[in-house]
């Protein structure tokens, strides 16, 4: 005959007792899985600070906040076009979220020359948009005289805002970069299908870490649609 259920504790202790026990929560969830998706729900919670101090200041600031199409423009062959290295970025981080779901597709077929491929693309996709923020700053700092302290275009929140938003979402693009570089190596030197003891390998022939790796890098292009919508087009 079935055990009979242990009944759970009263209140707040039974809430953490059945969660903590991992039987229904997280039932048959990897948990690294579980734990990128209670990390990016925390990393929610920051972007979504910074976005809303972001509003706060641009609506109470009695000084005239700087024009992005103006700030963000290039001249290109004589043209004066505006927030086109935005858009340009957009389109590539956009476009690495593609790359990032078939590497996943591939992995969970057991495809390590695809899935190792794909990851490689997806990291020189972030690295390029990397490259043109920093390309981005440069431009701000030397040729605007933009400071996190100061702006000499309009009001000094603009520096501070703009330096702190888009430098943390770059750091978790570069940290993106990195992580892709590893988990591809591993694949490729099969370490997901034998189990090497190691950092990021998982559990023998699944490639659960590839997914993990998917759903931040789909984060940070998600915030980065909030921030280019909030940030470059108001």
């Amino acid at each position: 005959m079935a055990e009979s259920a242990v009944p759970l504790a009263p209140g707040l202790r039974g809430i953490a007792a059945d969660w903590s026990s991992d039987q229904r929560a997280f039932k048959n969830v990897p948990w690294g899985k579980a734990m990128m998706w209670i990390f990016l729900l925390s990393d929610t919670f920051i972007f979504s600070c910074f976005l809303i101090s972001y509003m706060t200041v641009r609506m109470s600031t009695t000084v005239p906040w700087p024009n992005a199409s103006e700030v963000f423009a290039l001249t290109i062959f004589g043209n004066h076009i505006p927030l086109i290295l935005i858009a340009i970025m957009t389109f590539i981080l956009i476009s690495s979220s593609g790359t990032m779901a078939m590497a996943v597709k591939f992995g969970y077929q057991k495809n390590k020359r695809m899935t190792a491929f794909l990851l490689i693309v997806t990291a020189i996709f972030g690295a390029s948009f990397v490259g043109m923020q920093a390309f981005e700053w440069t431009k701000l700092i030397v040729e605007e005289g933009v400071r996190p302290w100061g702006n000499p275009m309009g009001a000094p929140q603009f520096g501070a805002t703009f330096f702190m938003i888009t430098g943390f979402h770059g750091t978790h693009v570069t940290i993106g970069v990195i992580f892709l570089i590893i988990v591809a190596v591993k694949v490729l030197r099969g370490s997901l299908d034998e189990e090497r003891p190691g950092f990021m390998t998982g559990r023998k022939g699944r490639y659960e870490i590839v997914e993990i790796m998917g759903l931040y890098w789909h984060f940070v292009d998600l915030v980065w649609v909030f921030i280019f919508a909030f940030f470059y087009l108001w």
